[in-house]
């Protein structure tokens, strides 16, 4: 029987992220803002305070923000938080400007310069758009720059309803290939059962795995800002399959960056798998937007999945959906269940054309032999 002293030694050990170097830190509303959704500037100067600490032991860190409607609320002098998404725009647009210069102010005080970049979902789906990213980040980040990154809430409707900046953190971090995602909020991680409902509440330091139990906790654990547990278990699926290692923490404890960096045992940790995806591994299995669904028969799906083989015409027995060459696509068995996603080589409409042919009968009946494989190999990546 494994003893606690072994338990806590194991969990110290995946723990330590000492070595970690590229560190996005998700902050949410909570962690801004007052009872009355107001930013407070005391949370932002203790935010800033800890980030230059981990700065000086030469680390990377990119910051994703929430927290501009809180800001506007506050210049606006607004009674409550608005319901009408028209005027929560136009918060939000009121807000960026002071959390930005509030960011700034306290950032100055140890000569730190910062970057705001603005996003929303569509800055990943397409390929060119997320590489560019990417690429303006490092740039930043090797000039000793900290990006600020938050949601466009100006034009983002379904972003501010479902507070996804969970998730864009977690895309930003794989984006990055970062090392770690800490994202904190007003709890001290996932909890068994609310602990503000229930004295049975316990929390739960490690996830291996986003099990269906995992998932219900998240749907009754309460919200938080207007995202809330159910979308920082979204963005765990995300970095854990990328494998990055994610941890929800409590960030109005002292010194919690710092603490976390030294392995103490706070907050949840979620386990990433042992292989990290490669950049476009990740592109395609979280960023890009499938434009249509290609529906292959049994032996194709075994080839796949168990045999890491290409998409060939011969397994292929539908198509649904147009899409062009170089599009993404879903990758269904016969029942319609998604199991792989992939850059298709060919149309919708050749695929119809060479479905359930062999390879060398491509040319016969197109005219032109591009590919031999529908989706090549290295092109897709398995759910």
């Amino acid at each position: 029987m494994t003893s606690d002293a072994t338990v806590k030694s194991t969990e110290r050990e995946v723990r330590d992220f000492s070595k970690a170097k590229r560190i996005v830190i998700k902050v949410g509303t909570s962690n801004l803002t007052d009872k009355n959704y107001r930013l407070e500037p005391r949370k932002v100067e203790k935010l800033a305070t800890e980030i230059v600490e981990l700065k000086k032991q030469d680390k990377e860190i990119i910051l994703v923000s929430s927290g501009a409607i809180g800001a506007g609320i506050g210049k606006l002098d607004l009674k409550q938080r608005p319901r009408d998404i028209k005027v929560l725009q136009a918060t939000a647009a009121v807000g960026q400007n002071v959390l930005m210069s509030t960011y700034d102010r306290y950032f100055a005080n140890y000569d730190q310069i910062i970057a705001q970049i603005l996003l929303t979902h569509a800055a990943f789906f397409n390929r060119q758009r997320y590489l560019n990213l990417r690429n303006t980040l490092v740039t930043l980040l090797k000039s000793g720059i900290i990006p600020i990154i938050n949601e466009n809430d100006t034009v983002a409707v379904d972003e501010i309803k479902v507070g996804d900046n969970d998730t864009l953190s977690a895309l930003v971090a794989s984006n990055l290939d970062a090392d770690l995602l800490i994202i904190l909020t007003n709890t001290d991680g996932l909890f068994t059962y609310d602990p503000k409902r229930s004295k049975k509440a316990e929390l739960i330091p490690v996830v291996d795995e986003i099990t269906p139990e995992i998932e219900r906790i998240a749907e009754t654990g309460g919200r938080t800002g207007v995202g809330g547990m159910k979308t920082k278990i979204q963005a765990a699926k995300v970095t854990m399959k990328a494998g990055i290692p994610m941890i929800i923490a409590n960030g109005g404890e002292e010194n919690i960056l710092m603490r976390i960096m030294k392995g103490e045992p706070v907050g949840t940790l979620f386990m990433p798998r042992k292989r990290k995806m490669n950049d476009r591994e990740h592109w395609i299995l979280f960023a890009a937007s499938p434009k249509g669904r290609i529906k292959v028969d049994e032996g194709a799906k075994t080839a796949l999945v168990k045999n890491g083989g290409s998409l060939l015409p011969s397994g292929i027995i539908g198509v649904e959906r147009e899409f062009r060459s170089g599009d993404t696509v879903s990758i269904v068995d016969a029942d319609g269940v998604e199991f792989a996603k992939g850059i298709s080589n060919y149309s919708s409409s050749d695929i119809e054309k060479i479905r359930g042919l062999q390879s060398r009968e491509i040319e016969h009946v197109l005219g032109r032999k591009d590919y031999n494989e529908v989706v090549y190999r290295g092109n897709m990546v398995l759910i």
